[in-house]
C-alpha cells in the first residue's frame, strides 16, 4: 500500500572559515512501494578534521548509505538493513585508512541518520553530530556525543565510521506525529549555538509553510554560529513531518478489493489464459488448481482465495502476502512464485508445480525410513527456512503438510500464509492479526502461549517433524496438539526416539531432544546448529547415554552401538 508520508524541508552545508568543507549531507524520499517498504532518509555526516582523508570518508558515508539502503530487501527490518549497510561501510573505510599510520588520521567520520518509516522514525547515530526532535515547542536532543574532552578547548572521537573494524552504533525507534520537527547538524552549529537561541529559530518555523522558507532558516541558524565564533564546517539538515501513512478502514478495503475473487472453477474453464485441469487440494480457506497456460502450455499451480472470505480484510491481505512473500524468496527449496506476463482480472496467485507428494504422506508410505533420508530431507527443510530467516521472514508454520517432496527426493517449503515479516511488520495498518497462526501440534510453546514466534520456534517445528519421521510417531505421546498452558506442557513427558526406533543413532535423538526443550534458550541457538549435530555425532549425547544403558541393559547396548557405526559409515558415504 502506498504511504502518505510527506514533508517540508531544506538542508544547507557550508565549509564556514575553513578553506574545505569535510561536512557531507544527503535527503532521499522515494515515491511509491519503495516509501512504503524502506522509507525516507536523511544523513549527516562530519569528517574528522584531523583525518587525511575526512571529506572522503563523510562522502562515501553519505552517498554509499543512501544508495545501499535502498537496495537491500524489502523483507528487511530498517535495523536489519541500516546495520547491514553500515557494517559494511565501516569496513570499506577502516581498510582504506591502513596506508595511514594512525587510525585518527584516516577515513574517519561521524555519521547521523534518521529514517522514517510509516509512523516511526529510526535514528542510527556514531559520533558527535546531533539528532533533536521539536514537539511541542520543546527542542529535545535525541543522540549523544561520542566524545573524549581532553581539555576545555579539545576532545576526540570515542566512536566514528572508519575508526574501527567493531562498529558500535546507537539505535532508537521513537514515534512520529503530524507536526514534529527533526534538526540535524555538526559540531560547527551545536557547539556554538545555545539550546535556547536554537529553540527560538526553530520556532519560527510555526509560520514558515514552504522549503524555501525552511532553507532561510537553516541559513540563519548558520550565520549565527559563524557570529558566535565557529571555526569548524557548518551543516543542517530541518525535517517537518506534513502528514503520516494513517490509513483509515476505508481506504485499505478499496485497495485490498481491487481484485474480485474468482468465481467457481470447473474443469477446461480458462482464467487469464490458464486453464484449469484438475483441483489439487481445497480447505474452507483456499483452493489450489493445476493449471496449464494456454501461451506457453507450460503446467503451473494456480492458488485461490476462499469465497468465504471476501469481506475479511486481514485474510485477503494475507493473500495477497503470500505472493509478495514467495517471489522475493529465491531459493530451489523454497515454493517459485510465478509473475503473471498477463493482466490480472481476479485474485490469484500462480506457482510452480511440483509433481510429487507432500512430507504428510510420505511419512505414510515410508514408515521405517533409512536414517540418512531423513537427515537428507532435514537438511533441505532447513536450508530453504535459512534463505527465509536471512530475509527475516518467519514461516511460522512448518509441517508435514506444507513440505512437498517431489520423485527426485527434494523437498520444497509451500504455503505462506501464515509468514511474519519483520519489515512488513514494521509498516502501520489498522488492521489487527491475533491467534496462533500456526498448527498448534508443530508449534513451540512460546507460540502457543504468547502468539511470538523466533527463529527458535522455527527450529522446534523442525525437530517435531525430524521426530516423527524417525518414529512414525509424533512427540511427547501427540499431547502437544492439546497444551494451551505451561503447567500442560510441563506434564508431558519426552520418549526417546530409540525407543520407537532402534536404528535412531543417539547422537540423533540427542539433537532432536534438544530442539524439542519447552524453554527456548535451551534450544540451539540458530538451526544450522542443529543440522550440524544431526549429521556429526556428537560424543556428550553418546557418553551420557552409555554410562546409563550399559548398566541398564548391556545386549541393548552393544546392539545400538552396532548400529550407530553403521549409520555413521552410510551417512560418510552421502554427504
Amino acid at each position: 500500500m502506498a504511504a502518505h508520508l510527506t514533508f517540508t524541508l531544506a538542508q544547507l552545508s557550508v565549509a564556514g572559515n575553513k578553506p574545505e568543507n569535510e561536512d557531507a549531507i544527503g535527503i532521499r524520499i522515494p515515491t511509491g512501494e519503495l516509501l512504503c517498504n524502506k522509507g525516507a532518509v536523511a544523513v549527516i555526516a562530519d569528517g574528522v578534521s584531523a583525518a587525511e582523508a575526512g571529506k572522503e570518508a563523510s562522502e562515501t558515508c553519505v552517498h554509499n548509505f543512501l544508495y545501499d539502503y535502498f537496495s537491500t530487501p524489502d523483507s528487511w527490518s530498517v535495523k536489519k538493513s541500516t546495520i547491514q549497510v553500515l557494517t559494511a561501510l565501516n569496513r570499506w573505510l577502516f581498510s582504506q585508512g591502513r596506508q595511514f599510520s594512525d587510525a585518527q588520521r584516516g577515513y574517519v567520520s561521524t555519521f547521523s541518520c534518521i529514517i522514517f518509516k510509516s509512523q516511526t522514525a529510526h535514528i542510527f547515530h556514531v559520533g558527535d553530530s546531533r539528532i533533536y526532535r521539536f514537539r511541542h515547542n520543546i527542542l529535545e536532543l535525541l543522540t549523544r556525543d561520542h566524545a573524549t574532552a581532553i581539555n576545555r578547548e579539545q576532545s576526540y572521537l570515542s566512536r566514528a565510521m572508519g575508526l574501527d573494524t567493531k562498529l558500535d552504533v546507537d539505535y532508537q525507534q521513537v514515534e512520529v506525529e503530524e507536526g514534529d520537527v527533526f534538526f540535524l547538524s555538526t559540531d560547527g552549529i551545536h557547539d556554538f549555538i545555545e539550546h535556547s537561541a536554537l529553540t527560538s529559530h526553530l520556532l519560527a518555523l510555526n509560520d514558515k509553510k514552504t522549503d524555501q522558507q525552511f532553507t532561510d532558516t537553516c541559513q540563519t541558524i548558520i550565520n549565527q554560529a559563524l557570529t558566535n565564533g565557529s571555526n569548524d564546517n557548518l551543516s543542517c539538515q530541518i525535517i517537518h513531518i506534513d502528514s503520516l501513512p494513517k490509513q483509515t478502514m476505508n481506504e485499505v478495503s478499496r485497495k485490498l478489493s481491487q481484485l474480485p475473487f474468482p468465481p467457481h472453477l470447473e474443469t477446461g474453464m480458462i482464467l487469464d489464459g490458464y486453464q484449469i485441469e484438475e483441483r489439487l487440494h481445497a480447505t474452507s480457506r483456499s483452493q489450489v488448481y493445476l493449471v496449464r497456460d494456454k501461451e506457453t502450455n507450460k503446467r503451473y499451480c494456480m492458488k485461490t482465495p476462499s469465497i468465504n472470505f471476501d469481506d475479511d480484510l486481514v485474510y485477503i491481505e494475507r493473500f495477497i502476502m503470500e505472493s509478495w512473500i514467495g517471489s522475493r524468496i529465491q531459493n530451489p527449496h523454497v515454493l517459485k512464485i510465478i509473475e503473471n506476463s498477463r493482466p490480472k482480472n481476479f485474485l490469484y496467485y500462480i506457482t510452480e508445480y511440483i509433481e510429487g507428494m507432500t512430507l504428510e504422506q510420505w511419512i505414510k508410505e515410508n514408515p521405517k525410513p533409512a536414517i540418512q533420508d531423513v537427515v537428507y530431507i532435514i537438511e533441505q527443510v532447513i536450508k530453504g527456512l535459512r534463505a527465509m530467516h536471512r530475509r527475516e521472514t518467519l514461516h511460522q508454520d512448518i509441517k508435514p503438510a506444507n513440505i512437498m517432496i517431489d520423485h527426485n527426493g527434494e523437498a520444497t517449503i509451500i504455503d505462506f500464509g501464515s509468514c511474519f515479516i519483520k519489515g512488513i511488520a514494521e509498516i502501520a495498518t489498522p488492521l489487527e492479526h491475533n491467534g496462533i497462526l500456526g498448527t498448534a501440534g508443530y508449534s513451540a510453546p512460546e507460540v502457543v502461549l504468547t502468539t511470538k514466534s523466533t527463529i527458535r520456534s522455527e527450529l522446534f517445528s523442525v525437530a517435531v517433524i525430524a521426530y516423527e519421521m524417525l518414529t512414525g510417531t509424533k512427540p511427547f505421546n501427540g499431547k502437544l496438539n492439546k497444551c494451551r498452558t505451561s503447567s500442560a506442557y510441563l506434564k508431558t513427558k519426552y520418549i526417546p526416539c530409540f525407543e520407537h526406533n532402534p536404528l535412531v543413532p543417539i547422537w540423533i535423538d540427542g539433537a532432536i531432544k534438544k530442539g524439542l526443550r519447552f524453554q527456548p534458550e535451551r534450544r540451539y541457538e540458530d538451526i544450522s546448529e542443529f543440522l550440524h549435530e544431526l549429521k556429526h555425532p556428537n560424543p556428550k549425547y553418546k557418553h551420557n547415554h552409555n554410562a546409563a544403558l550399559i548398566n541398564k541393559n548391556p545386549l541393548l547396548f552393544w546392539k545400538i552401538t552396532s548400529t550407530v557405526w553403521f549409520v555413521a559409515f552410510c551417512c560418510s558415504l552421502v554427504f
